[in-house]
């Protein structure tokens, strides 16, 4: 008998542990993500309006990782819908990449470098995750030379010891897989995906593009009914 109110008592200590967890706004994307890159700019007037109130993290979804694809076989597929999102957002492209017919559209090796980056420093993740969209793009620069990801560095005044070695290293490699996994533990299969975690529950915030004034209405609804209780 004693146990067993231990056990509930525990029980209710851990509730009570959750339910005083701060509320983590988690934002599940990929570099190459032609809509995440146009929310990009929504996203971060977001994060200012928001300040602390909540926590943030970045979750590396996995596009198209692993992906043997050349422009020759998508690049009509990818105009369609990157006019489609220039549309919406206004965010600029450029599309000569789209005539580089060889090029690989693989988006696992900037989603490693911003792996690299989160994990050396974790309050510029977003940032070079942006920085990424932009090189590709706008600049159309190449996502498997790791001297583009040099030059954010350098651009960004961001110092990480043999950058190059870890990008290129199996660790980071297989270290980036847990984070696509992740993508899959939380149910998202679209990008970007804005999820509101509070209380131990998630709540969906956006799939796909929307405005920071949109997104926030919706979080400060939950943030509000998780303060209630309810």
């Amino acid at each position: 008998m004693k146990s067993f109110f231990i056990t509930i008592s525990i029980l209710i200590m851990s509730l009570h542990l959750q339910s005083q967890e701060k509320p983590t706004l988690i934002y599940v994307g990929d570099p190459m993500c032609s809509w995440c890159y146009g929310i990009a700019n929504e996203l971060e007037d977001l994060y200012a309006s928001l300040g602390d109130k909540v926590d943030y993290e970045l979750v590396l979804g996995g596009l198209r990782p692993y992906n043997t694809e050349t422009m020759a076989d998508l690049g009509d597929f990818l105009k369609h819908h990157w006019e489609d999102v220039e549309k919406a957002s206004g965010q600029a492209f450029s599309y000569e990449i789209l005539q580089k017919t060889d090029f690989v559209y693989d988006t696992e090796p900037p989603s490693r470098a911003v792996y690299i980056v989160r994990k050396e420093h974790p309050e510029k993740a977003l940032a070079f995750f942006k920085a990424i969209q932009k090189a590709f793009y706008l600049e159309n620069q190449d996502t498997h030379d790791v001297n583009t990801y040099l030059s954010i560095l350098q651009k960004m005044d961001l110092k990480i010891e043999d950058f190059e070695s870890k990008f290129n290293s199996q660790e980071s490699k297989k270290a980036v897989k847990q984070d696509f996994r992740r993508a899959g533990t939380l149910g998202v299969s679209s990008f970007p995906s804005i999820i509101l975690r509070a209380g131990g529950m998630t709540t969906p915030i956006a799939v796909g593009f929307s405005t920071k004034d949109n997104m926030e209405e919706r979080i400060n609804k939950v943030l509000k009914n998780y303060k209630d209780g309810r």
